[in-house]
């Protein structure tokens, strides 16, 4: 990844934070975007976004996401860790055309009801429900870029995140895993073997530190990506939860779940075997 190009990128959003102008040089974007880091904006409808979704999928194969995956472990490319979440919500994706379904309404003092958003019903109701508008226009790939780089990517379950992220996977060189990143991957393994019953991710969160070197946002995401593909797979989806919002795939995953063991023999089986 070319360090000027991915400079640019950041400075774009974050300094010590987000950023509250964003704003790059129009050299400095030509430079990044020849570069394969920056791109202009896309419109796209939620049809078209789904045919491109099945395209890319026919050509990536779960080997390339697992050892991207697995490869993103000790050298901190965050971005090849992104995929295999991207990967398996692509794969719960059956071919339809938008169907307009409502998500969510706004109301006024009055009860009456002020604002009514819309989602793909289809999209909606599959595993833990993705997010797909009927268009996307001049969407901010840049800052999905941003977030895949920087942590993984947070948006997983937005069907414009899935088709930018399964596009940019394919584009990759992935190495092969080395044994150091076969060992922290067993290492993560026996920690969430030996969590307690009642542990929430967030407890997972903390003790994942001791093994990857990682902050603590990258290990949220780390979490999430896990759970995603089933590899922190509740026993239950029926739990209480703190009421934070933290957690998305991982809200109902508890220390007493430890981890899929038909998941990660599925991923993971021709590296841990």
């Amino acid at each position: 990844m070319d360090k000027k190009a991915k400079n640019i990128l950041f400075k774009t959003y974050w300094k010590n934070g987000w950023v509250s102008r964003i704003y790059t040089d129009p050299d400095d974007f030509d430079y990044a975007k020849f570069k394969g880091l920056m791109f202009d904006p896309l419109t796209i409808s939620h049809d078209q976004c789904l045919v491109q979704i099945h395209g890319l999928l026919s050509v990536i194969s779960m080997d390339k996401v697992v050892k991207a995956f697995l490869s993103s472990l000790s050298t901190r490319r965050l971005d090849w860790r992104s995929g295999i979440a991207s990967y398996f919500i692509a794969q719960q994706l059956p071919p339809h055309i938008y169907t307009k379904a409502i998500s969510g309404q706004s109301y006024d003092n009055t009860g009456k009801v002020t604002h009514t958003s819309y989602t793909c019903g289809i999209c909606r109701d599959l595993k833990y429900g993705i997010i797909g508008d009927e268009f996307y226009k001049h969407i901010d790939l840049n800052v999905l870029n941003f977030e895949r780089i920087k942590w993984g990517g947070v948006r997983h379950g937005h069907l414009e995140y899935t088709f930018f992220d399964l596009q940019q996977f394919q584009l990759a060189e992935i190495p092969e895993p080395t044994a150091e990143d076969i060992t922290i991957f067993r290492s993560m393994l026996e920690i969430i073997e030996s969590s307690q019953p009642a542990d929430y991710p967030g407890a997972l969160e903390k003790k994942l530190a001791s093994v990857i070197p990682s902050t603590k946002d990258e290990r949220k995401v780390l979490i999430e990506i896990l759970s995603c593909i089933d590899i922190l797979k509740p026993a239950s989806y029926n739990r209480p939860s703190r009421g934070r919002g933290d957690w998305i795939f991982a809200e109902s995953w508890r220390g007493e779940d430890k981890y899929d063991k038909a998941s990660l023999e599925k991923y993971f089986g021709g590296y841990i075997g």
